[in-house]
């Protein structure tokens, strides 16, 4: 079978709906009482994965731990919407530039992709998926993703490849 090329909006013009969309999402009572992650595809349908295990949890707060002790001019969060091609996709750790705080408090969600995205993965996260959200990511405006394996070892990737380490904070750890 040949493989199959879908056409995504350009981010810019699927930033509106996104936005419309996660309003309506974060004003809905009933997703507020569900503990399960939240995203969209590029239609607006929600995605739910289940809530993190104590093990994703523990590496997400070590990684924001050392991310806000490794860069300044910003802050290191959990969970972060951002608006990509694809929908509204929920980095696990992301860096936020000062500025970037300010827009997320106006609108609920990043309408550019923070410098810095992290996901940490867990058993059921494909290589091919991981490839898929950083490419959005990326198209959204990231300078680097950095994936967090199950045993607390870090990859860093620029939109170019894969990095030895970290250019954005060369004094990261390669491993948590």
């Amino acid at each position: 079978m040949d493989e199959l090329t879908i056409n995504l909006p350009a981010h810019k013009d699927q930033t509106t709906f996104n936005l419309e969309r996660w309003s309506e999402i974060l004003e809905d009572p009933f997703y507020s009482t569900l503990e399960q992650r939240i995203e969209t595809d590029r239609h607006g349908h929600i995605i739910m994965t289940p809530p993190p295990s104590f093990s994703h949890s523990f590496k997400g707060s070590e990684l924001i731990r050392l991310l806000n002790q490794h860069r300044t001019g910003g802050q290191a969060l959990h969970e972060v919407p951002i608006s990509t091609s694809d929908g509204v996709r929920a980095a696990d750790v992301a860096w936020l530039s000062d500025a970037q705080l300010a827009e997320a408090k106006k609108t609920n969600i990043l309408i550019s992709a923070p410098e810095i995205c992290v996901e940490v993965l867990s058993p059921r996260n494909s290589e091919k998926e991981m490839q898929e959200k950083m490419d959005l990511y990326f198209h959204a405006g990231a300078t680097e993703v950095w994936l967090c394996d199950d045993d607390g070892s870090l990859r860093f990737f620029s939109p170019s490849g894969q990095l030895e380490k970290s250019t954005l904070a060369p004094e990261f750890p390669t491993s948590i």
